[in-house]
């Protein structure tokens, strides 16, 4: 495919900037006084045991060695030097993209800040006030060109981008050297179900060892920045239980993909028991929207639709509808900001706890899952294109049928409430996409 150039100066797409998040003071609840509910996290059980034995093994087997601790920052001129490719001005453009506009600003690292989400997270963190800097490995799972204007729609808004693996412990040392972080938001992860079936080793790689290194520079920092990260409602793998809910059973992963985000879970249990990090997991719900990734659904049958390929809908063996729980990007943003904004202070000190440290995980869903073939119409009738359908039984490639979020717990202590229906969310996105990529219609019988 001859990718038409990007039209980089179209803004009406970029999301609205959530303001920092205030609580309510008659609420009932307390959002700074939330503490670790055992009820969120299930009883052990045989899989758990798994995971937390898989998790050792690859740390003792694959995990580089620790950076040596200090319990004072550092100037990197007097610890490691960037190498060349960064350039004599990098500690000062780090420092630079990272510093917030005010006083009571935060100052957040966003990992996998190129990615779709990490994107639209670091705007409306920067928009606020918060300083923001990013780090991305530009990896190739999909158009690295997408990724490289993701970057460039950063940097306009005073985003730097560092490029760099999140296993690179030096890098990370480097960068958790130069500037004192309050918050970790970790959105970098190997996305995708099928994919595992062609290159399981990048999902261990990224979502497992990527993420004890992270957690590893986090728990070494003086102070400990707060981390929020991104989970899945993957992991909830073939629970029949609808809709999900944080305390439900997360022991069955259908993909590996699922499996490497339930040993996050447990690793991010892990840490924050001993080590007192402040810990928030997030479980999206398929996100979507501009600037989205072009392995989702809505992405590739936008494409082939506009190109009169044909599209494959799948369908349950017993000929039901597969249903997903569409969250606009922009509502998993403001639920990404929130869980920043109530995050308490980690509690330890260059690798030693000193308490308890907060502990969360939520789902951030629209709570009204549509089936594919909705999706498909609404696509057919913003493109004013018919589609080309051939419906096929859905294969056993990890995808589950169906998922739709209970988003009670996140409503109540994080006051999320989705606003955008898949109508209005597909609009958005379509207005994006023929901005970007042009508009190849072929011609239809509408």
């Amino acid at each position: 495919m001859t990718q038409l150039k990007p039209i980089l100066t179209h803004l009406d797409s970029i999301p609205s900037t959530p303001g920092k998040f205030k609580p309510d003071k008659s609420s009932t609840y307390n959002l700074y006084r939330l503490r670790f509910h055992p009820t969120l996290f299930p009883r052990f059980t045989l899989w758990s045991f798994f995971f937390i034995f898989f998790i050792v093994l690859l740390i003792f087997f694959s995990s580089p060695t620790n950076p040596t601790a200090g319990n004072s920052r550092r100037s990197l001129k007097n610890s490691l030097s960037p190498s060349p490719a960064l350039g004599p001005n990098w500690e000062h453009r780090v420092r630079a993209s990272a510093r917030p506009r005010s006083k009571t600003g935060f100052t957040v690292l966003v990992t996998g800040a190129a990615g779709f989400v990490g994107t639209h997270v670091s705007l409306g963190l920067k928009r606020r006030g918060d300083g923001v800097l990013g780090l991305d490995n530009f990896n190739q799972y999909y158009d690295i060109g997408l990724k490289k204007a993701r970057q460039g729609l950063l940097e306009r808004s005073g985003i730097m981008v560092v490029e760099g693996d999140i296993n690179d412990v030096v890098l990370l040392r480097k960068l958790f050297d130069a500037v004192a972080f309050t918050h970790v938001m970790h959105m970098a992860a190997q996305a995708g179900v099928r994919y595992a079936m062609q290159n399981s080793g990048s999902y261990v790689h990224s979502n497992i060892a990527g993420f004890v290194s992270l957690l590893e520079a986090c728990k070494m920092a003086n102070p400990q920045p707060s981390i929020v990260w991104a989970s899945s409602s993957s992991v909830y793998g073939l629970n029949s239980k609808v809709p999900f809910s944080e305390n439900d059973r997360t022991d069955q992963p259908a993909s590996l993909y699922a499996a490497t985000k339930k040993a996050g879970e447990e690793i991010a249990h892990t840490y924050n028991h001993i080590y007192g990090l402040s810990i928030t997991g997030l479980r999206f719900f398929t996100v979507y929207g501009p600037w989205g990734r072009p392995d989702m659904a809505y992405f590739f049958f936008t494409k082939d639709i506009l190109r009169g390929k044909e599209i494959k809908i799948f369908e349950t063996s017993d000929h039901g509808s597969v249903a997903r729980d569409f969250t606009y990007v922009d509502d998993v943003v403001k639920g990404c900001l929130a869980a920043l904004d109530t995050a308490k202070k980690s509690t330890g000190s260059g690798g030693k706890k000193k308490g308890a440290a907060q502990l969360r995980i939520y789902n951030l869903g629209n709570t009204k899952p549509m089936p594919v073939g909705r999706l498909v119409s609404i696509l057919e009738k913003l493109l004013k294109v018919k589609a080309k359908k051939k419906v096929i039984q859905m294969p056993r490639n990890g995808d589950v049928p169906f998922t739709h979020a209970n988003i009670t717990l996140a409503h109540t202590e994080l006051g999320y409430k989705p606003t955008t229906d898949l109508e209005m969310g597909l609009k958005k996105f379509v207005k994006w996409y023929v901005s970007y990529y042009g508009s190849k219609k072929k011609k239809s019988s509408w």
